[in-house]
Order: structure tokens, then C-alpha cells, then sequence
């Protein structure tokens, strides 16, 4: 059974730094997508970014330039490095996977489509 673990979220300062990590337990697959999502309170979820088995990354374009998805394949663990933060970004972060298929390039992931989530972590931007 696959469990997808969030850490690493909590507060920052305006224009600040956090790293977002996302273990994956129980993990067995060649082939996959995962993803970072983000929900505030009666808001949508929404696809923030995205790799795959072979590294391509894709990003939402609020976020673009400044957070950057990474994987380490051997510790099974999706990472969100997110710099220059702002109020906007003060919410829950989700990780997601779809496995058996990539990010079918690049484009923006429906959270429809994921077998795994995260429970979410809580990121606060205050100052």
C-alpha cells in the first residue's frame, strides 16, 4: 500500500524560504507523475507543479521562477524548494501521484486523475 507523507511546511516571512518534502512509503513504480497541489479555505484545489519518472519538470505560472520541484529517487521523496514567498502562497500543500503514466508534457495535472495523496501540510506566510 502506497502512503504519501507531507513535511516540512510551517511559517515564513514574506519574500522568505520553505522546503516542502513529500516521503512516499510502499512505492513500486517506473512510470509515474507527481505532483504538488495547493488548496486555501472554499478555493479549488490547484496544480502548482509537476515531475515525472524521467525528471521533466512543468509548473503553474504563479509559481514559475520562483519554486522548483525535485525527486530523489532512491529516498522515494518528491520535494517543492519554494523561495521569494508571498501571502498568496499561505495555504495547504498537497503531494499527489499518478503512476503508469508521465506528466503528458507538461501540461497542468487534474487532481482527478491522482491513485495518491498526501494528507496536506499547512504553509503560513506572515509577517
Amino acid at each position: 500500500q502506497v502512503q504519501l507523507e507531507e513535511s516540512g511546511g510551517g511559517s515564513a516571512q514574506p519574500g522568505g524560504s520553505l522546503r516542502l518534502s513529500c516521503v512516499a512509503s510502499g512505492w513500486k513504480y517506473g512510470l509515474y507523475c507527481l505532483t504538488w497541489f495547493r488548496q486555501g479555505p472554499g478555493k479549488e484545489r490547484e496544480w502548482v507543479a509537476s515531475i515525472d519518472s524521467d525528471g521533466k519538470t512543468s509548473y503553474t505560472s504563479s509559481v514559475k521562477g520562483r519554486f522548483t520541484i525535485s525527486q530523489d529517487k532512491a529516498k522515494n521523496t518528491l520535494y517543492l524548494q519554494m523561495n521569494s514567498l508571498s501571502d498568496e502562497d499561505s495555504t495547504m500543500y498537497y503531494c499527489a501521484a499518478e503512476v503508469a503514466t508521465d506528466c503528458s508534457g507538461g501540461a497542468p495535472r487534474h487532481e482527478k486523475g491522482m491513485a495518491y495523496w498526501g494528507k496536506g501540510i499547512l504553509v503560513t506566510i506572515s509577517s
